[in-house]
This record gives C-alpha cells, structure tokens and sequence, in this order.
C-alpha cells in the first residue's frame, strides 16, 4: 500500500491516458453528478476542491441509493465504483437512466461495467489490481476531466500532469513529514478541520486514518465548527487530536479563524497539528495533501502493529448486510 500511495503521480498520469482513449464526447450539462462510496466517491469530492472557483456550474456527490428528484435529461452522471458491484451506486446510477440522464462509467467492470456495455454508455476502465482506497488519483482526475466535458469545468490536462511532476519531486519531503507528525497522532481520535480546498482533504484523511489504522478519525468544516463544535472542544479533557490542514487560497479571515480554534483546543491540553499545502497549483496543493494524509494513516499502522490491508469489520458487515438483501 505505501507503493500504492508513492505511485499516486503515474496513477494521475495514467488516469489522463485512460480518460482521453475512451473517446468520451462533450456533453453541456446543466450539472454532474458523481455517484458513489468510500474510495470511489472521494474522487468527485476532491475534483470539486481543485477545480474549486472554476466551477461554472453544480459538481455534486451522492453517496446514496437515491437521487435528488430535480436531476433530469439536462445533467451528466457518472457512476464511480472501482468493483462495479457498489450497490448504492448501482441502484442510483439506476435512477439516473429513468430520469434520462447523460451517463458516463469509470471501475474496473462488475455489474455496472456490464451495465454500460448493455446500454452503450462511456466507460474508463481502470486496472483491475488495487486497493480501491488507493485509486483515489483515478477516480479523482477521471472525475475533473469529466466534469470539463458535462460542461461546468474548464480542461484541468496540463495542470493535473505538472501536478505528477511535482509529486514525484516532493516524496522525500512527505515521507518524512509523514514520519515527523505520525507519533503524535498515535492512539487518539482526529479531528480533522478542513477549508476551502482541504474540506475534500479532511474526509479522505479522516477516512484512511480510519480504514488503514484503525483509528477514529472525523472531518469537519471550517468555519461551520466555529459554531458548534467549539463548545465541545471547552469541555474536553484533551483525549483529542486536531488536525488543521491550510491552504494559501483560504482568506484571512479563515486562517485567523483556523489560528484562533487552534489556540482554542490547544488550552484543553489536546494537540494540536497544523499543516499548510505545498505546491503553487490547486491541484499540486491539494494531492500533496492527500498524500501526506495517506502516508501518515500508513505510518499510525506501523504504529499501531495492525495490517492496513485488512478491513476485516467492512468485510463482516457486507456479508451480513447481503443476509438481510
């Protein structure tokens, strides 16, 4: 899995290649959807942090067996599961076809690819070897570039490869950031503050800190915390970690918010890491951040003696769920 994450710069590379060789064509839409779950919904979550202001129209993600009522002929969707066997997904991609949806597919196959080639939608395949927590570059750029062709992004191309290039000169820095910031973190929930660009950041640290080191960790959303969780914070007994992760494009005002909520939590006696991104693009800053998160959830493994490979509770869960299907 740390070979996984290290490769994040070729997967973008690679998810540039596959996305252009699958012949897709230009669809204005009034919006796009991206449907999906765990590791394949983040890609549309952090597609939408990158493109950021540059959106001229709706990126959502739905994480649901539903969709919105108002989605019509008008939009795009695209289902995003790397298995093809997500049934949320399944079920509301679905839901997209009977309300005549434009649709696009990107896994690896299963019973949505077949259901794309049944139905003659586009498809981007994807390698079919992966953790499908560690294809979040795949599904990350798939879905900007998408988002370009439904019409309500501009062409991301030339930034995303700088991006890769940029990466793959920044890993010494990471690994050991990562090796810097892992200790402290050992053995306490998260709280991950994100703003801006790093709102879509937080979740996908939180989620890894989660699957890879089986440790509780939440996102949460600056300057929304600000309102209710503080009060929280006051009575702690500082069993907490907060993680606050900036961004050069966050305003003033944020980063004085984020200054002062660190003060906040830091005189319950809970630590506090600060983190800002590196890089001079949106998409350079924000897949820094996203491997940093992962390699530290990689690191609080090693830390904590279990195997980030095995999600043994999500596998019991899944079998007791299909019981009850």
């Amino acid at each position: 899995m740390l070979d996984d994450i290290l490769d994040i710069p070729d997967h973008i590379r690679d998810a540039i290649w596959r996305t252009d060789s699958a012949g897709l064509k230009a669809r204005p839409s009034a919006g796009f959807v991206v449907c999906g779950m765990g590791g394949s919904a983040i890609g549309g979550e952090l597609a939408g942090g990158l493109l950021g202001e540059r959106l001229s129209g709706p990126l959502m993600v739905v994480r649901s067996y539903r969709l919105p009522r108002w989605i019509n002929s008008e939009w795009s969707v695209l289902g995003s599961s790397y298995s093809g066997e997500t049934e949320e997904t399944l079920s509301a991609f679905g839901e997209a076809g009977e309300m005549e949806a434009h649709r696009w597919v990107v896994g690896t196959g299963g019973s949505l690819g077949e259901y794309a080639r049944e139905h003659d939608l586009g498809f981007i395949g994807l390698p079919g070897f992966f953790q499908s927590r560690v294809t979040v570059a795949y599904m990350t750029v798939t879905a900007a570039l998408l988002a370009n062709l439904a019409g309500v992004a501009p062409d991301v191309r030339e930034e995303l490869a700088a991006a890769a290039d940029f990466l793959d000169s920044s890993k010494p820095e990471l690994l050991e950031l990562a090796a810097d910031l892992a200790p402290g973190m050992d053995g306490m929930p998260l709280i991950v503050h994100g703003t801006g660009l790093t709102v879509p950041v937080a979740r996908r640290w939180a989620n890894q800190v989660n699957e890879n080191a089986k440790q509780a960790a939440f996102p949460v959303e600056m300057p929304e915390a600000n309102h209710n969780l503080m009060e929280a914070w006051a009575t702690g007994d500082g069993g907490l970690g907060g993680v606050f992760l900036l961004d050069r494009d966050q305003s003033p005002r944020e980063r004085q918010r984020i200054e002062l909520t660190a003060e906040s939590i830091a005189r319950t006696g809970a630590p506090v890491f600060s983190i800002d991104t590196r890089g001079e693009t949106p998409s350079e800053r924000l897949f820094w951040a996203v491997m940093l998160g992962d390699l530290i959830s990689i690191k609080l493994a090693e830390q904590r003696g279990v195997d980030p490979l095995t999600v043994n509770e999500i596998v019991d869960f899944k079998t007791r769920l299909g019981a009850h299907s």
